[in-house]
């Protein structure tokens, strides 16, 4: 994977996971999570400064060995809307935004990207008191 394509990847796929109406935010996993915390620690360690984020939390890229680029978004969701109708949705963005990128980057057809949705939870919307939903 090329620096490039590796930093640009799961960016695309994250906002493109984000622009669908319904996705309220994206989950990072255990390991993402030690990471970022580990990172922020050495860099206040060694800058005295406190560290930013790095990368897109929430999403998982991978060039598996036969070429194929593996996708996993990790997704909460608004639970006003249908959970399937809404992974379909983030699936179908993900692998638009990652092919394109990968295509600009001339590197992979379409065909070679599987995308993988994981819905980690639902969340219902608060609303203002006195607002009736």
């Amino acid at each position: 994977m090329t620096t490039a394509v590796g930093e640009d990847l799961p960016q695309a796929a994250a906002q493109a996971a984000l622009g669908v109406p319904g996705v309220v935010a994206l989950q990072p996993a255990l390991g993402e999570r030690l990471a970022l915390a580990a990172a922020r620690a050495y860099k206040a360690v060694t800058s005295g400064a406190d560290g930013g984020a790095f990368g897109a939390h929430g999403v998982r890229c991978e060039l598996a060995p036969d070429g194929n680029w593996h996708l996993e978004v990790r997704c909460i969701l608004d639970g006003n809307h249908r959970v399937v109708d809404l992974a379909r949705q983030v699936r179908a963005a993900v692998r638009a935004a990652a092919t394109g990128c990968l295509t600009q980057r001339g590197t992979a057809p379409s065909s070679t990207v599987r995308v993988v949705v994981s819905v980690t939870r639902t969340v219902q919307p608060s609303y203002p008191r006195g607002h009736m939903a």
